[in-house]
């Protein structure tokens, strides 16, 4: 798979998680360092592949991040005789009274939950790891939170519990500590959530017409390589990706809104590279790898229900690019009354977001020099 030596986590986390006995861990790393791996090859130790029943669930957010831990899955997994996944998301759903035979569900909580606790389709006492990607999310966000708490409680008192994300507020981490009891513990400080190999720029407009006139001249330099653009809401995202298409661009739009079976479709387009450029919303902030995604642009700066900068996911969105150590590259197009903005997430990261103008070509071709 291309791996040549133990990512950090990878290194520390792996002993923690296969020790015997189980050990339970709540895990901080950045975006684009092997957690996915790491946890997945939990899970695949602990199996018994003779046995046809469900031994392992993780537990994602998001239909796509779900489909993508999957597929880490079957392809780590593929010289284990007789393992199989099965996908616990929207529009899949095995007959009432059917029983599960794959050792490992994936799947996001609600659905779970549904064939856990109405469809019968499983025995939780059966299940030895528990694991939550994007465990902020899981447990942080009210509705998940509920979801992911039942299907913990539901689960034996020795199921080993793997909780990990790259963001956890301080609340969310005190939560963590209370309902995955004595466990090891890996937080990074603040000053390692760094994104020193992600080069950050802006330019500074008056509308979202000027945001375009932007974007579309630095569409020459983001076609030769792969490009998400990050929109706040589905409307905006919408109407970027209808301006592109008129204009004679290939873009594809992903958002929430869209049936699952498109949603997949979509993301499996991207990775083959059938489309260069994704315009979508907070929905592929999180989590999902596409390794030739050398360009984020943030058409919108992501914002809280406040109206502040919500970091986390601008960590999250960027972190879509410069997976592993490689380098990437972030443009912000923001409006100049928003500036001070951008201020605040220099101050929070300790990061320099640099001046770009997107009316010069020559100076958009420099960023990839």
């Amino acid at each position: 798979m291309g791996f040549n030596r133990p990512s950090k986590i990878q290194e520390t986390a792996l002993p923690m998680m296969l020790a015997d006995p189980p050990q339970n861990l709540i895990a901080q790393s950045q975006s684009g360092t092997g957690k996915t791996a790491a946890f997945v090859l939990a899970m695949l130790s602990r199996v018994n592949a003779g046995k046809k029943y469900p031994q392992c669930i993780c537990l994602s957010p998001t239909f796509e991040l779900a489909l993508q831990t999957g597929h880490v899955v079957e392809r780590m997994g593929k010289f284990c005789a007789g393992v199989q996944v099965a996908y616990a998301v929207r529009g899949n759903r095995p007959a009432r009274g059917s029983r599960i035979e794959a050792q490992i569900i994936i799947g996001t909580p609600g659905t779970v939950m549904d064939w856990c606790f109405k469809l019968k389709l499983f025995d939780v006492a059966d299940i030895c790891v528990l694991v939550l990607d994007e465990a902020d999310i899981m447990i942080g966000v009210q509705g998940y939170s509920d979801h992911s708490v039942r299907v913990k409680r539901a689960m034996p008192s020795e199921c080993q519990m793997l909780l990990f994300s790259a963001t956890f507020e301080d609340s969310v981490w005190c939560f963590a500590e209370r309902i995955v009891p004595d466990s090891n513990i890996i937080k990074l400080k603040k000053e390692e959530l760094t994104l020193d190999n992600i080069q950050q720029f802006y330019d500074a407009c008056e509308s979202k017409e000027q945001k375009y006139c932007a974007l579309t001249n630095i569409y020459g330099a983001i076609t030769i390589a792969q490009a998400i653009i990050f929109c706040q809401t589905r409307k905006t995202a919408s109407w970027l990706s209808r301006e592109m298409r008129k204009d004679g661009h290939c873009v594809a739009l992903l958002s929430g809104e869209l049936p699952v079976a498109q949603r997949a479709d979509m993301i499996q387009r991207f990775r083959e590279a059938k489309e260069r450029v994704l315009i979508t919303t907070n929905v592929c902030a999180r989590g999902i790898d596409v390794e030739q995604v050398s360009i984020v642009v943030n058409f919108d700066l992501p914002l809280n229900m406040d109206g502040a900068v919500d970091f986390e996911t601008y960590l999250h969105r960027i972190g879509r690019t410069g997976r592993f150590g490689k380098k990437g590259f972030a443009v912000n197009l923001v409006e100049k009354c928003s500036l001070s903005m951008l201020h605040d997430i220099e101050d929070h990261f300790k990061t320099r977001i640099t001046r770009l103008n997107t009316g010069d070509m020559d100076e958009i071709e420099k960023i990839y020099q």
